[in-house]
Order: structure tokens, then C-alpha cells, then sequence
């Protein structure tokens, strides 16, 4: 008979197991969140449906259908209300409450936290493509995509927004961020080429281009509408990354 080996082996897990575990904690709360769900999932649906009806109805002039020209917008517009206002939502709270505090008494390290945050945006984002594109498809939606161009064009806008977004939530107390991170969506989503393309706002065009929504919403359009990769928009989506993410660095308090 083998002797059972009762001792003690302290120590954390591995780090790969820390951060999938917060990651699937991150992704919970998020899903749980009923103003948060209400951010990801319901206000991209209904702009998209609102969109193609409202074009068929009015006569907009658009060089391909409607759901064809709105969808990847649409798509661009979860990633940042997930990405952005979500996060800095989320963090801003956890920093009043304490939460990221204690964390850091965890074998946690800071490293493991951003990573799992991160993860768990991936996750979310990865349940908003599943259903505003199956709603896209019910309407009609046949895309002429290329994935990979596609998916480095998701990845390098949610590095974008999530950067800006924790620097937001680092610098300001949470009323603060709630209310900010709701206003600049508001304003990107009213004003930020994310929906339409650059083109449809005349001579602002060049301006929105250069804005992180425009970027996203122009690199998607190109992936999924022509299969084409943009360069441009995809420089410009890292440059917001590493802008925003030396600003956390910089800025950014935990407690």
C-alpha cells in the first residue's frame, strides 16, 4: 500500500492557471452585468436592425446593401463599447471598491491581471460576433471577407480601446468614468466614422479617419466587405495602442 503524501506545498498556481481562471471571472461579471449587457449585445443589435430598415425605408445612397455596409460597423461598435467603455467602467468601480487592491495580495501578479482582463474582453468579443453576425446573416448579410484581415483588425482596435479605457479608469474616480466612458462612446458612435464609413462625413472625413472608431470601423469594412487588408487604418489603431498604453503605464493607480 503507498503512503498518502500529506505536505504542504505552498506556492500559487501556475500563472497560465491564474489568468484563465480571472479571465473566466472577468468574463462572468461582465455577462452578468445587466447595463454592461445591455452595452455589448443589445445596442449593436438594435443599431444594426434600426440601420438596414431605416436605409431601405429612407433611400440612403450606399455602394453596397445595407446590412452589407453596416454589419462590419456594427461589429466595430461592439468591440469598442466592450473594449472601452465596458473595461473602464468595470475598473473604475473595482478600483473604488477595493477590488484591485486586493487582488494585489493575491499570487496574482499584475501581469496575470491584465492578461486575464484582456482574455476575458477576447471572450466576450468573441460571443458579440456570434450573435450580431447571426442576426446579419437572418437579414441577409453575405460578406466577401477575409478572416485573417478581419481578426488582426479586431485585435489591434480592442488594444486600442482597451488602452484608453484603462487610462481613463486610472486617472478618475468612477462616477467620473461612468459618465465619461458613456459620453465618448455616445459622441464615437454619433460622430466617430464607426458605423458609417469616413466617406460619409464629407470634409471631416480626414479626421475621423484618424480616430480610433474610424480606424476599426474602416479596417473591418475593408476586411469584410472587399477582403482587403488596411494598412493605414491598422497603423493607426497601434498607434492609439501604444499612445493609450504609455499613458496607463504612466498614470494608471491601483488603489
Amino acid at each position: 500500500m503507498t503512503p498518502l503524501d500529506l505536505s504542504p506545498r505552498p506556492g500559487g498556481a501556475p500563472l497560465a492557471s491564474q489568468v484563465l481562471a480571472q479571465a473566466g471571472m472577468e468574463t462572468r461579471l461582465l455577462l452578468r452585468n445587466g447595463e454592461q449587457l445591455l452595452l455589448a449585445v443589445v445596442i449593436p443589435v438594435v443599431v444594426l436592425v434600426g440601420a438596414v430598415l431605416g436605409a431601405d425605408r429612407i433611400g440612403l445612397d450606399l455602394s453596397r446593401r445595407a446590412v452589407d455596409e453596416f454589419t462590419p460597423g456594427v461589429l466595430a461598435l461592439a468591440v469598442m463599447s466592450t473594449s472601452f467603455t465596458s473595461l473602464a467602467i468595470a475598473t473604475g468601480f473595482e478600483r473604488r471598491y477595493g477590488v484591485i487592491k486586493r487582488l494585489g495580495a493575491s499570487p496574482l501578479p499584475r501581469t496575470g491581471l491584465l492578461l486575464g482582463k484582456v482574455l476575458g474582453l477576447l471572450l466576450v468579443e468573441a460571443l458579440q460576433v456570434v450573435v450580431i453576425a447571426g442576426v446579419a446573416l437572418a437579414l441577409g448579410w453575405r460578406p466577401d471577407a477575409s478572416l485573417p484581415a478581419a481578426l488582426v483588425s479586431t485585435v489591434l482596435g480592442t488594444a486600442a480601446f482597451a488602452s484608453l479605457g484603462l487610462f481613463v479608469a486610472g486617472v478618475l474616480r468612477a462616477e467620473a468614468t461612468l459618465a465619461a466612458a458613456n459620453l465618448v462612446y455616445l459622441l464615437l458612435l454619433a460622430g466617430g466614422a464607426v458605423v458609417l464609413p469616413s466617406s460619409a462625413y464629407g470634409s471631416a472625413g480626414g479626421v475621423t479617419r484618424l480616430l480610433p472608431s474610424g480606424a476599426l470601423g474602416d479596417a473591418l469594412r475593408s476586411a469584410l466587405c472587399s477582403g482587403e487588408a488596411a494598412w493605414g487604418a491598422w497603423l493607426v489603431l497601434t498607434a492609439w495602442a501604444v499612445v493609450g498604453a504609455a499613458l496607463t503605464a504612466r498614470t494608471f493607480q491601483w488603489e
